[in-house]
């Protein structure tokens, strides 16, 4: 995103409504926005069944927290005049709001600046939410929160003002007067940013109850994960195509460079899957696609159709066989946020160094007779994110961590998250004989027995084969 030269290189009054690319963007934010609910199916289909829930409800309580962050100090953060020599946005300057409810055109030509916040507001939601997978079945609910209302402010906000609001990596920053780091849409704000976050958490409240030994700890319901995966992909093409903040040609390649790196991502994975295990599976084909879906985020309106192919194509390739890399070293990234996330968005980021198209920012990348002229303030970009996440994540989570106590007990994990936190469970079911039946929702939770191969089917009581449902 570039928001100045964008609101400044039009031959009109930048002040002036544009009706179209007004409705397309309020079209784009709630596309985004709709992410986070499909993250949370996503999410709930990967975790065990006395645990979706509350996977669930913490990207629905990112919605909350991050939203009001966001309107109160945490737009003025990322995108509000410089402080600090650029390090962070003023967030007093326009605090709650106060001043843009009927501003047009100071960050996109035509755009009411509503619009604009709005649209960034989303971002940062489903960037917290992003990070709830890598510690799922593990954190207390309220503590949560805290983390959530925290981070949107202490990292996520300032690396968003670094890379698109104008600190240093703006055209005038420390960085960005003598570099130029392409981030078309958040390969690395979003997801090399939560990537991270969660790499620091999950180090930082280790390992699920019998990871790597429980063969019961397995994604309890595929379709969910399917769904999931198709509201993502759904919602990202206002994700990158949005980020343009007008309806254009540029958008129309994101639009089209999304489709296409994400189908090529998915196709990428499962040649992985059949070559490896000799399968294809769905939790491939959802994975493959998010995996895509995140590569091109930042280079999906920079690069060419083949090029977002290649990307994809590689992403693909690279992050299932990163999945398998938590393994080794005994990481409990519990869905795979680090491997498909972090990589994927590294990889993103750094492909525009090969794949970026001559344009006013960039001489082009390595197969466009750019040389390696822009693949180094990528490196550069992507190394000082990832420092800054690394550091601020583990400050702000051991701290609430030693103070309240960000971990749920050994009994309640073993008990089931969805119990002890919420009094609640997805699926109203009772152990009876060693198979489940329609029942009294708690007892085989609170027991800690609900982990099974075989359900009752309620017709005729024919059993069927299943997945370990815990």
């Amino acid at each position: 995103m570039n928001f100045s030269v964008l609101a400044l290189s039009m031959d009109v009054d930048p002040q002036a409504l544009d009706p179209g690319a007004t409705a397309w963007m309020l079209a784009a934010s709630a596309l985004v926005l709709l992410m986070t609910p499909g993250l949370a199916f996503f999410y709930g289909g990967l975790v065990r069944m006395k645990s979706v829930l509350n996977i669930m409800m913490m990207s629905f309580g990112a919605m909350g927290v991050v939203a009001v962050v966001w309107a109160l100090w945490g737009y003025g953060l990322a995108f509000g005049p410089d402080s600090l020599s650029g390090l962070i946005g003023d967030p007093f300057a326009n605090f709650g709001l106060s001043g843009l409810t009927s501003s047009i055109g100071s960050k996109a030509a035509g755009l009411p600046d509503m619009v604009f916040i709005g649209f960034q507001a989303t971002f940062a939601i489903i960037t917290v939410a992003l990070i709830s997978g890598a510690v799922a079945e593990r954190v207390r609910f309220g503590p949560w929160l805290l983390f959530a209302a925290l981070w949107v402010t202490l990292v996520y906000a300032p690396i968003a003002h670094w890379v698109w609001g104008g600190g240093i990596f703006g055209p005038t920053g420390i960085i960005g007067s003598k570099i130029s780091a392409l981030d078309f849409a958040g390969g690395t704000v979003v997801h090399m940013n939560a990537g991270m976050a969660g790499l620091m958490l999950a180090v930082l409240l280790g390992k699920r109850l019998g990871f790597m030994k429980d063969p019961n700890i397995r994604p309890h319901n595929m379709p969910f994960v399917m769904l999931g995966a198709g509201l993502l992909w759904f919602g990202w093409f206002g994700f990158n195509a949005g980020s343009e903040l007008a309806a254009d040609a540029t958008a129309g390649l994101a639009w089209t460079n999304t489709l296409l790196a994400t189908s090529a991502a998915l196709l990428g994975w499962l040649f992985v899957e059949r070559l490896r295990d000799g399968h294809a599976t769905s939790l491939g084909a959802a994975s493959g696609a998010v995996a895509g879906l995140v590569a091109v985020t930042p280079a999906c309106g920079f690069v060419d159709p083949v090029g977002a192919i290649l990307i994809g194509v590689v992403a693909g390739v690279v992050c299932a066989l990163a999945v398998g890399l938590k393994f080794k070293i005994g990481l409990d990234d519990s869905l795979d946020v680090v491997a498909v996330h972090f990589v994927g968005g590294l990889w993103g980021t750094l492909s525009l160094g090969f794949f970026a198209l001559p344009s006013a920012r960039t001489e082009g990348g390595l197969f466009h007779g750019g040389g390696l002229s822009q693949f180094w303030p990528q490196l550069l970009t992507a190394l000082i994110v990832t420092v800054w996440s690394a550091l601020m994540t583990t400050l702000i989570g051991f701290g609430i961590h030693k103070t309240m106590g960000m971990r749920v007990s050994e009994a309640d994990e073993h008990s089931g998250i969805d119990v002890t936190e919420h009094a609640e469970t997805a699926y109203e079911l009772l152990m009876v004989g060693g198979s489940f039946h329609p029942g009294d929702p708690h007892a085989a939770f609170a027991s800690g027995e609900a982990d099974v191969t075989r359900m009752e089917s309620p017709v005729a009581n024919e059993p069927v084969a299943g997945r370990a449902l815990s």
